[in-house]
Formats: C-alpha cells, structure tokens, sequence
C-alpha cells in the first residue's frame, strides 16, 4: 500500500537527514489525511490505493503550475523547488503510461465506444479513468483524447 511506503520513506529519510525529502512526505501525507476526512463525511473509501494516488496526482499537477507560473514571475528557485517536490511524490504513484502507449490507449478506448466528437470527451475520459486508473495521468489523457477527437 501507498501509505505503508509513505511511513517507510519518511522513518528512511528522517534516518539520513534528508529535511527537504521529509517536508514533502509531510505534506503528502497532510494532504492525504485531509481528503481522509473529507471521503469519511460522503462515504467509505473504496480503493485506499487509487484513493491516495489521486491526491499525489492532484499535487503533481499543484506543482507542475506553481513551477510554471514561478518561472514566468522570475523566481527560479522558487520553481526548483516546486519541481524537487514533484520529483519526491512522483515516487509514490504508480508506474505512468509513455506517451505512445497513452495514444494508444485512448485510440482504443475511442474505437470501443464509438466516439466521434467532442460531445463524447466525457465517456471517453471516463472509460480511460475506469480501465486505466492511476497508470494514466489525467491531463496527458485528456490532451491526447482531445486530439484524437478533434481528428488530429
């Protein structure tokens, strides 16, 4: 299980004095325990796994813009830093799809449903979430999808 990595790395890295490597497990898990209580007050939590994957998924994208826009303001180190927490949660999820094989992926899920517009961006994301879970990162899925639908 995911959190059961989380402890180990964090006991590891607090062992080799790593701070930087420490705060970011910290703030996985702050966000984890958040979206904890959040499911407890709509329900029970299904899958623990795809539960936790999709909070670091959330904060690799956080990070991905909040790099992005550092860049552009001009404050680089703020933007290393950003990307140095991406790099430590990125560990945690699971394998990610290339780009070829997302391609693929939603080439095949375009060509199950029939889809053939837009109009169906919403059951072509929704079967790539349901056979795909957490190999594929959203937004690369959706960008590929939208290519494919748009007859790029």
């Amino acid at each position: 299980m995911i959190r059961d990595d989380l402890k180990a790395a964090m006991i590891a890295s607090m062992k080799a004095g790593e701070k930087d490597k420490v705060a970011t497990i910290r703030l996985i898990q702050s966000e984890v325990k958040n979206k904890d209580i959040e499911a407890r007050t709509q329900g029970e939590i299904k899958d623990d796994d795809a539960h936790v994957t999709a909070v670091l998924q959330k904060m690799v994208k956080q990070r991905r813009e909040s790099a992005e826009m550092f860049r552009k303001g001009g404050a680089e180190d703020r933007a290393a830093t950003e990307e140095a927490e991406i790099a430590v949660i990125e560990t945690f999820l699971p394998a990610q799809m290339s780009d070829e094989e997302i391609d693929a992926a939603v080439s095949a899920i375009i060509a199950d449903t029939g889809a053939a517009g837009m109009k169906d961006m919403g059951r072509v994301m929704g079967e790539v979430r349901a056979r795909h879970g957490a190999a594929i990162e959203p937004a690369k899925a959706s960008a590929a999808a939208k290519k494919q639908l748009m007859g790029g």
